[in-house]
């Protein structure tokens, strides 16, 4: 069987599965160490957690093996056997040949389990994962990830009404931008010529008959003097 290379994530997407996988071996491996690595059983529940997930989901075992295959096949996941008879799983994204420091892990985790977010929840939601000095600090995070020879963050454009701008993850690959963003990136095009032309015309009429009216009305002023 190939070996899907590691890190081809635009070629190779990993599916919304693989993504809950690796951002909850990445929590739980931070957060409660002393069970990591995990189970099937473990990981399961990981994944099907109702807090700090979004989306929620209803994963079965089977579900989860089939994803851990893949990831496994990508050397983004790996077995091992903490006593004789259960298998377990840990991530690798701290290891070559993503290489990521504690930093990068936790804004990574963050996005994997709760999709594009700012800045400024990604630093209050890494608040158990790592400990970010301020936001410059998150910031140059995300740069560091944007700028690897494969990316793995991309900045998205602004939605409507929207003050800051939120970064997503590009292992399941380029994200969908709704159209409303896209709209708002974009400069609104300018007023067309003829409709200027048509506006200063009407304005120039209405002009017109307010100084006939005011004609008129100096004319009837005048027969009652």
């Amino acid at each position: 069987m190939n070996t899907i290379t590691p890190g081809r994530f635009a070629d190779n997407p990993i599916d919304m599965i693989g993504v809950r996988i690796l951002g909850s071996l990445i929590e739980k491996e931070i957060t409660t160490p002393d069970n990591y690595p995990l189970s099937l059983n473990s990981l399961t529940s990981a994944c099907n957690q109702t807090s700090n997930r979004e989306p929620v989901m209803n994963l079965e075992e089977t579900d989860v093996m089939k994803s851990i295959d893949d990831l496994t096949r990508r050397s983004l996941v790996r077995s091992v056997h903490k006593d004789s008879r259960i298998r377990r799983y840990r991530h690798t994204l701290s290891e070559n040949p993503l290489n990521l420091h504690p930093a990068e892990v936790a804004v990574m985790c963050v996005l994997l389990l709760r999709g594009p977010q700012t800045t400024g929840e990604i630093r209050t939601r890494t608040t158990r994962l790592f400990e970010f000095r301020d936001l410059p600090h998150v910031e140059v995070t995300l740069q560091q990830l944007m700028t690897l020879p494969e990316p793995l963050v991309v900045l998205l454009p602004r939605r409507p009404g929207q003050k800051e701008a939120r970064y997503a993850h590009l292992l399941s690959g380029e994200p969908q931008v709704s159209d409303s963003a896209v709209e708002e990136s974009t400069p609104a095009e300018p007023p067309k010529p003829g409709r200027i032309d048509a506006l200063e015309a009407e304005v120039a009429s209405l002009r017109a008959e307010l100084a006939e009216l005011k004609t008129r009305f100096d004319e009837f002023r005048k027969e009652f003097q």
